[in-house]
């Protein structure tokens, strides 16, 4: 239905219409409850091309849908709409009603091209009960004193996307950390400027985080952080620590023994851990299901049997019952790629123990990229279907000799 109405609603028409559209709306200079109606009718009147009347008796009729009042106007149409506009027009536009401000607050990034700071001093006052707000970002805008504003306002914020502020200081996780204590998930990916000690300060406030994106974070994601980390973030279930080449082997055990629920654990390019880290989570993890060990060039044999071994001695924990199907725990996901101190006795070993571990075709979750001497190692797919057609070919054969005699 909406796609229809994307469709119809011509993008060209749109362009031809702006001009007339902002010129007719640069007069309000103030905006009043009855203001506002007669601003959605205008938004509405450009959006369908022009008219005198707007909605009128019996709405604006497109093929699948009717529209009778503005606020009736499905979110993709609206975003594309406010997206031609200027900043002053989009804040207008927050105000019409809470459909509107919501589909425009989730919409930010693709509305700001380059005045994203602004328009988050603007409106973030007007999303006090905001939960999910992204503002990632292709070029850095984002400043200090718009994610305080955020803070101060959005309190019930639970789930936050910073990545790629490449502008933002340690003020910004000193706000954050004071600002929401709800946090459940939060990406500062790229956020190269922070230090580990905000980062240690923010996990002393937001204590529920389960999700947590760290990559590229190579100033703040140190053993310090992951050990702050460990202490006060027990809830953790997924972390990013991807090419955060200060993370050693403390920092991971520490990891280990505090957020014995992590599940999704990215260590690619954390070149400065050991065995000693996979063992500690291998020990303390029993419900890590994706662990991605990518150029940790300083994994062996003994990392992988220390998975093998917790699997054996954990095994009858291992299953329970989920809506009448068993749902198998353990390792779903291991990428090894590039860990070519590993042998293939120590891969195979491990593929016979995670049956969810695949090297067959579409589906590899097992991911050996650059271990040529991996390439023995197979699923249990491999050899079943290897078995499967070794039978096969064993009763054409019989067949064809009771044919022939």
């Amino acid at each position: 239905m909406i796609l229809k109405v994307s469709v119809l609603l011509s993008y060209n028409l749109l362009v031809i219409n702006r001009q007339a559209f902002l010129r007719e709306m640069a007069g309000e200079a103030k905006v009043r409850r009855e203001g506002l109606d007669l601003y959605s009718e205008k938004l509405m009147m450009f959006a369908f091309g022009g008219g005198k009347s707007g909605i009128g008796e019996g709405g604006v009729k497109i093929v699948g849908l009717v529209i009778t009042e503005w606020k009736d106007i499905p979110m993709e149409l609206l975003l594309r709409i406010v997206s031609l506009v200027d900043d002053r027009t989009v804040i207008m536009a927050s105000g019409v009603c809470s459909g509107w401000r919501d589909a425009i607050c989730s919409g930010l990034t693709h509305l700001c091209k380059n005045n994203m700071n602004n328009l988050v001093l603007s409106l973030a006052p007007k999303f006090t009960k905001l939960q999910t707000l992204v503002l990632r970002q292709d070029k850095p805008q984002l400043e200090d004193n718009a994610v305080e504003t955020i803070a101060s306002h959005c309190r019930d914020l639970q789930d936050l996307d910073l990545s790629k502020s490449f502008k933002l200081s340690d003020l910004s996780l000193y706000a954050l950390a004071h600002g929401f204590p709800n946090l459940t998930k939060l990406n500062i990916s790229g956020c190269t400027a922070f230090s580990d000690v905000s980062l240690e300060h923010l996990t002393g406030f937001c204590r529920k985080l389960k999700i947590l994106n760290l990559c590229g974070c190579v100033k703040s994601a140190t053993d310090r952080a992951l050990q702050a980390i460990g202490r006060n973030c027990s809830q953790l279930q997924s972390l990013n620590l991807g090419w955060c080449e200060n993370v050693g082997d403390d920092g991971v055990r520490s990891l280990a023994y505090g957020c014995p629920d992590i599940r999704t654990l990215d260590l690619c390019g954390c070149v400065c851990i050991t065995d000693e880290s996979v063992i500690a989570l291998a020990n303390s993890c029993p419900h890590l299901g994706s662990l991605c060990l990518y150029y940790c060039r300083n994994i062996t044999d003994r990392a992988m049997y220390s998975l093998v071994e917790n699997r054996m001695k954990n095994k009858p924990a291992m299953w329970k019952s989920m809506e009448g199907k068993y749902d198998e725990e353990g390792l779903k996901s291991l990428n090894i790629s590039q860990c070519t101190a590993i042998t293939p006795p120590a891969v195979q070993a491990l593929c016979d123990s995670f049956p969810a571990l695949h090297t067959c075709s579409g589906r590899h979750s097992l991911v050996m990229s650059g271990c040529l001497n991996l390439t023995s190692v197979h699923c249990a797919c491999v050899v079943q279907a290897h078995r499967a057609a070794s039978i096969a070919s064993f009763r054409t054969q019989n067949d064809l000799g009771k044919w022939k005699s």
